[in-house]
């Protein structure tokens, strides 16, 4: 396995992407905005690329889907994937999209129901796509709810749902550096509404669990990225995840929120 590695800002080095395709490339897989940074990744380029080397592309589309629109055609994305309750749907259900030429050509994961043709001891004939990997009785409820969740999103103004999100960053960023010692993961150009900082001499945990006290709603640790954590040196960060319900003075809250967890654990 080969890693491209990141900047500084967050952002991914493409030179040496560049540099790391070849005919060993099996598969290149990336996130399209990082759960972490924030950093929207140029995953059109990445496809692109990649593809003049004829190598594959996942995409894992989990934390761009609820913020923009997606066109897997326009992407070109061999496959790209996203969890259903980040669209806010049902937990324990999500979205494979995968092109049919590789799908025709994978085997099934799993055995069960309805994913055989024919089957006897001698010989077992898979069934066609997409009942190939849709072994046993599927999330049926499952299914519905995030359908229901899709449409949801499907009905708002997503070009408005961005340029919400993305004034709301700005705020964030713009009150949150008025805190003296704070210090920014993730400063790459192009963002999703992320917002991952520390603050010096604090363990984020501490940070994380006075605002839960006072109701403010974090996430703290290395959110399931070490590597990325190793990368930067640090034992995780604060992270503050906006969406298009959130408010200004939610973020208000959240920088006095801040202050006073400095003033308790200092």
């Amino acid at each position: 396995m080969k890693v491209i590695p990141v900047l500084d800002n967050g952002q991914l080095d493409m030179d040496v992407y560049a540099q790391l395709l070849n005919e060993k490339v099996k598969i290149v897989a990336v996130n399209h905005i990082s759960n972490a940074l924030g950093t929207i990744n140029p995953v059109e380029k990445i496809i692109g690329m990649a593809h003049e080397h004829g190598i594959p592309v996942l995409i894992d589309g989990a934390q761009a889907t609820p913020h923009m629109e997606v066109d897997v055609q326009a992407l070109d994305a061999d496959f790209y994937v996203f969890s259903g309750h980040k669209v806010f749907g049902p937990t324990g259900i999500g979205i494979l999209y995968g092109k049919e030429k590789w799908l025709n050509a994978m085997p099934p994961y799993q055995g069960g129901g309805e994913m055989i043709s024919r089957v006897s001891f001698e010989k077992t004939t898979y069934n066609e796509l997409p009942f190939k990997f849709e072994a046993g009785t599927p999330d049926i409820a499952g299914v519905i709810g995030l359908g229901a969740a899709i449409e949801y999103l499907q009905g708002l103004d997503m070009e408005a749902v961005r340029e919400y999100e993305h004034q709301l960053l700005i705020y964030a960023t713009e009150q949150l550096s008025t805190i003296e010692g704070i210090r920014f993961i993730g400063t790459a150009s192009e963002k999703a509404s992320v917002v991952s900082f520390l603050i010096e001499g604090l363990h984020p945990y501490d940070v994380g669990a006075i605002l839960d006290k006072l109701g403010i709603a974090v996430r703290t640790g290395h959110h399931c990225a070490q590597p990325l954590m190793d990368r930067f040196g640090i034992p995780g960060t604060v992270r503050a995840s906006m969406a298009f319900y959130n408010t200004f003075e939610e973020i208000d809250a959240l920088v006095n929120g801040v202050k006073k967890a400095i003033d308790l654990l200092k």
